[in-house]
C-alpha cells in the first residue's frame, strides 16, 4: 500500500480514538440489538425447523437461508459461489439494504466440519441482523455484510452423518486410499511449510497444491473480487475461546497490531461481562505456534482486510467439540459481541471519514 494511505489510516484511527475519549462510540452502536431473551430469537414467521437449541444438519441451514431472503426481500440475498467437490452449493448470505456494496463485513461458519458450535453461531449472527434490523444504528445499516455460515458442505455432511471428527473436506485424493483436505491449510500464503502435512491421510494435510480445492477456491474468489470494500473477515471455530489475528505463520507483527488486540479486548470485556466467559486476545502465532496457509493470514495479505480475526469459540476443553446445545445461545451471544465491536470500530471510522471528506 502507498504511505499515503498509511498515513489515512492512521489518522483516522487517532480520530477514533479521540471520538472515543468524548463518549461518542464508549457505547456499543448496535444498541438494544443483542438479545436478552431466549424467546426473542424463536419468531414462527422466519424460523421452521431452525432455532438455538440444538444442532442442525445442512439441509436446515440452508433452508433458513431462503426462508430468511423470502421473509426480508429487501435487505437479503442468496448468494450460491461455489460448488464442493460433491456438487453442494456453497451459499452466502449478503445483508443490506442497498444494492451496491458499502464498507463490507464478511462471516465465515464451518470449515472445519468438526466445530458444529461454528455454523450455529453464524446462523445465530445472522438472524439477529436481519431481525434486529430496524433497532440497529444507522451508520450499522451502511455495512454490506455477506454470512457463510458453512464453508465446507461436504465435511459438515460427512461430520453429521458418519465421523464426528471429521476436519477435512471430502476431496478424493489420486495415489490414495484416503480422502479430505484441510481448508484451513489449503490458501496460498506460505503454503505447506509448518503446522500442515503432506500425507493425504492426516486431518492437517494441505493438498497437493494452494487453492486445490474448489471450496477454498470459491471463498478466495469471493473475497477478492470484493477486497476493495472488504473491510473485515471473521472466521468461526471452535475451541478454546481465543479471538486472534495474523499473523500465523510468522511471529512478526502487522503494523495493524496494537489496534486489532485493542478491539480484541473490548470484545473480550464485553463477552466477560455479559457472560462471566474469559476470551484470550493474541496473534494466531503467539497463540499456536506458525500455521501455514490459513484464511485469515491470506485476507490480510492478498486482499488488505483491516480487520481479520479467528474467532476460536467454546469451551476450554471441558466438552470440546462435543459442546452441549443449551450452550449454543450464549456461544452465539460471545459470537456475536466480536462482531460488533468490529463493526463498531468500521462504522466510526465510516462517521469520520464523512466529516473528513
Amino acid at each position: 500500500m502507498a504511505l499515503c494511505k498509511y498515513f489515512i489510516c492512521e489518522v483516522l484511527i487517532s480520530l477514533t480514538f479521540i471520538s472515543a475519549a468524548l463518549g461518542n462510540i464508549s457505547k456499543p452502536l448496535w444498541s438494544n440489538a443483542i438479545i436478552e431473551d431466549q424467546n426473542e430469537i424463536d419468531d414462527p414467521l422466519i424460523v421452521s425447523a431452525m432455532n438455538w437449541n440444538q444442532y442442525h444438519n445442512l439441509s436446515v441451514i440452508y433452508d433458513f437461508l431462503h426462508q430468511i431472503n423470502n421473509k426480508f426481500p429487501q435487505i437479503t440475498r442468496v448468494d450460491n459461489i461455489g460448488v464442493t467437490v460433491e456438487g453442494r452449493d456453497i451459499k452466502v448470505l449478503r445483508i443490506s439494504a442497498d444494492h451496491q456494496d458499502g464498507k463490507t463485513i464478511f462471516i465465515e461458519g464451518g470449515i472445519h466440519p468438526r466445530e458444529w458450535i461454528s455454523p450455529s453461531t453464524a446462523t445465530f449472527v445472522l438472524n439477529e441482523l436481519v431481525t434486529k434490523w430496524h433497532n440497529l444504528s444507522g451508520h450499522l445499516k451502511n455495512i454490506t455484510w455477506y454470512i457463510m455460515p458453512v464453508a465446507n458442505p461436504d465435511g459438515y455432511v460427512y461430520s453429521q452423518e458418519v465421523d464426528r471428527f471429521w476436519r477435512k473436506n471430502r476431496a478424493i485424493i489420486n495415489g490414495s486410499t484416503c480422502r479430505g483436505v484441510d481448508l484451513n491449510r489449503n490458501f496460498n500464503v506460505d503454503w505447506g511449510a509448518s503446522d500442515t502435512s503432506n500425507d493425504p491421510c492426516a486431518e492437517n494435510f494441505g493438498g497437493n497444491s494452494a487453492f486445490s480445492e474448489p471450496e477454498t477456491l470459491a471463498i478466495s474468489n469471493f473475497l477478492y473480487e470484493h477486497r476493495n470494500n472488504l473491510e473485515a473477515y471473521l472466521t468461526f471455530h471452535s475451541y478454546d475461546q481465543v479471538i486472534s489475528y495474523p499473523w500465523a505463520y510468522k511471529p512478526e507483527k502487522d503494523y495493524s497490531t496494537k489496534e486489532w488486540q485493542r478491539i480484541c479486548k473490548i470484545a473480550a470485556n464485553r463477552i466477560e461481562e455479559t457472560t462471566g466467559k474469559t476470551y484470550k486476545c493474541s496473534s494466531t502465532y503467539e497463540s499456536y505456534g506458525s500455521v501455514s496457509g490459513v484464511s485469515t493470514d491470506w485476507a490480510r495479505a492478498e486482499c488488505d482486510v483491516k480487520y481479520p480475526y479467528v474467532i476460536e469459540l467454546r469451551d476450554m476443553g471441558e466438552y470440546g467439540f462435543f459442546l452441549p446445545p443449551s450452550q449454543i445461545i450464549d456461544t452465539g451471544k460471545e459470537g456475536l459481541i466480536v462482531v460488533e465491536a468490529v463493526a463498531d470500530v468500521i462504522s466510526s471510522i465510516y462517521e469520520l471519514e464523512l466529516v473528513l471528506y
